[in-house]
């Protein structure tokens, strides 16, 4: 026979089971399939009327519908290199984007004749019906183009000025141009949306460096996002671990291959350590590396206690981290959507604050965020 004690025990027992139910199934988190059948898709940008315009990187760009149904490739886009990890990547719209249809893209563009590639920055209009690119304008292009499959980086903000920042990879076998001013490999760029150079740059004027440069030191940035504070925020790939979150500032040189949390393909250091002098450490790194791709801040309140959070995809890691903030200190990490065993290639917030996914893989879908 129970006694009192026993059963109020019980009852409280009991309750706290429930409430930690409760509690549970209300933070849950999941995702609804919005498309599927999109080829390894990159990038994508929200145009209104509950469409989403999406790249895919073997060269393609389609407008998914609100209720699902994936368009065919838009006419108008430029020949890409879809080597490696080269193709059709970033895509933004413009801030004024309802009045004047303007996007910018980023895409590994071939050399012609002379071979080779680099990573470039179209600017063009998406015609009244959706169905190709007019007044196509290339604005931006890396120098030097070289041989390769890999690092193109290419990750594009508008900035609260209106100028756009671009975030460009090292190209792997060119890692130590990343600390030499006289190329694009391992920067993050800053130019007007017509392409031309702000005059208050960080390294306009100065010999020997290329003006559009704002900051260097970089190594795959594979994700860049506006942050609460009005500050560019970048991820961006290490080698074997240290992956990193950066702030770039202007003139700032962030390491790479210097410095590292990360080591040698196989084992080995790389560079002098993790810190040195002159050097901006990460404001967050992973190690093991999670390869972080896509990047959104939640700033509305649609997923309850979340605004403010920094939402990451990761490749090899397969889900999508949330990273609390305190100012610009990550002060806790949440992996989610372990479940879904999908590499997470792109994280973006639409205007109505819900949280979209794309995955990366040949039969890719486009995801629904819900909580």
């Amino acid at each position: 026979m129970h006694t009192s004690s026993h059963i109020g025990q019980w009852l409280l027992t009991a309750l706290l089971a429930l409430a930690t139910s409760a509690a549970a199934a209300q933070g849950a988190v999941r995702t609804e399939l919005v498309a599927r059948g999109l080829e390894n898709p990159w990038a994508l940008a929200f145009v209104g009327s509950g469409q989403m315009l999406v790249t895919e990187r073997p060269g393609r760009m389609r407008i998914v519908h609100r209720d699902g149904r994936v368009g065919p490739p838009l006419a108008g886009v430029p020949a890409v290199d879809a080597v490696g990890q080269g193709g059709l990547l970033d895509l933004i719209t413009d801030r004024d984007f309802a009045r004047n249809r303007t996007v910018y893209f980023c895409y590994a563009e071939p050399a012609g004749q002379g071979g080779g590639n680099s990573t470039a920055m179209a600017r063009a209009r998406l015609s009244n019906d959706g169905s190709r690119l007019e007044a196509m304008r290339v604005i931006f292009s890396q120098r030097p183009k070289v041989s390769g499959r890999l690092h193109f980086g290419c990750r594009i903000v508008e900035m609260p000025d209106g100028h756009l920042m671009l975030a460009l990879g090292d190209r792997f076998s060119r890692m130590q141009d990343a600390q030499t001013l006289d190329n694009h490999h391992g920067k993050v760029v800053r130019v007007r949306k017509d392409g031309g150079v702000p005059s208050d740059n960080p390294l306009v004027g100065q010999s020997g460096a290329l003006p559009e440069i704002w900051s260097w030191g970089h190594r795959n940035p594979q994700g860049a996002a506006l942050g609460p504070d009005g500050r560019l925020w970048v991820i961006e790939h290490g080698p074997q671990g240290g992956d990193e979150i950066n702030r770039p500032e202007a003139g700032k040189n962030y390491g790479w291959p210097v410095v590292t949390f990360g080591e040698n393909y196989g084992g080995g250091a790389i560079g002098e350590g993790t810190a040195k002098a002159g050097m901006e450490p990460p404001l967050h790194h992973w190690t093991p590396s999670i390869a972080p791709a896509g990047m959104a801040f939640v700033t509305t309140e649609r997923y309850g206690d979340w605004r403010g959070s920094l939402l990451v995809g990761a490749l090899r890691g397969q889900h999508l981290a949330r990273l609390t903030l305190d100012g610009a200190r990550v002060v806790r990490e949440e992996r989610l959507l372990t479940e879904l065993r999908q590499r997470i290639r792109d994280v973006r917030q639409a205007p109505d604050g819900t949280v979209y996914l794309l995955t990366d893989q040949r039969d890719g879908q486009l995801l629904r965020l819900v909580r």
